[in-house]
């Protein structure tokens, strides 16, 4: 018999990024993320509240890291 060790793999933190620090993880500012959105070409905003969104962490940074592979 074989007894085989799993290590279990870090999941990434999910955290809600409010808009200013998805602006400054992707440098691109509030019109330009909305059209993104609206384009289907950016994670959609998570509604928090009335008048407050906010995105998922690992969302944003699958997004980013997908941009940097088409650029290799």
């Amino acid at each position: 018999m074989s007894s085989q060790t799993t290590v279990p793999t870090a999941q990434p933190e999910h955290r809600i990024l409010r808009r200013a620090e998805v602006e400054a993880k992707t440098g691109f500012k509030r019109a330009h993320i909305y059209s993104l959105m609206k384009e289907g070409r950016f994670p959609k905003a998570l509604r928090l509240g009335v008048r407050a969104v906010g995105w998922d962490s690992v969302e944003i940074e699958q997004w980013i890291a997908e941009r940097l592979k088409e650029r290799a």
